[in-house]
């Protein structure tokens, strides 16, 4: 199966969140907006690493065409799951944008270093977080031509 051409078609999308409240936000963001997209929660580094190499209860996972990646995760941080997927041959070429609370200076640098597709910080207020998603789906389905799923 490839990632849509036409811009209108669904694509698939991992939200990497251990954060309830923000796992919540994004799908409504979704729902709310009527994305088409098909979202798929994992809540931390290790399960986001099982589910994009499809071990253990991901073994039918779909390859994602793209990747929401928190920084602050447990067992295995976002920045740590970035480098991963980067330095995979099959996974490097999913876009990977990281959707954190962090405005450190140090994370931006080091997730550019990383070879993050973007850096998006979440704003706080629901209306701002939604408008966010938003923007992040128009311009990852209408605007940017993905690659085929590996």
């Amino acid at each position: 199966m490839t990632a849509p051409a036409d811009g209108k078609s669904p694509i698939e999308v991992l939200l990497v969140e251990d954060d309830p409240g923000d796992v919540l936000m994004t799908q409504e963001a979704f729902e709310e907006h009527k994305l088409r997209n098909r979202l798929t929660v994992v809540s931390d580094g290790a399960e986001a690493l099982a589910y994009l190499r499809r071990e253990g209860q991901y073994a039918d996972a779909v390859t994602p065409d793209l990747i929401l990646l928190d920084l602050n995760l447990p067992r295995r941080d976002g920045r740590e799951v970035l480098e991963e997927i980067k330095k995979d041959e099959v996974l490097c070429r999913i876009p990977v944008v990281v959707l954190t609370t962090s405005q450190a200076d140090e994370d931006i640098l080091r997730s550019y270093q990383l070879h993050a597709n973007a850096y998006v910080t979440k704003p706080v207020d629901f209306e701002r977080f939604i408008s966010v998603v938003r923007q992040i789906d128009e311009f990852f389905v209408s605007v940017v031509k993905l690659p085929p799923r590996g």
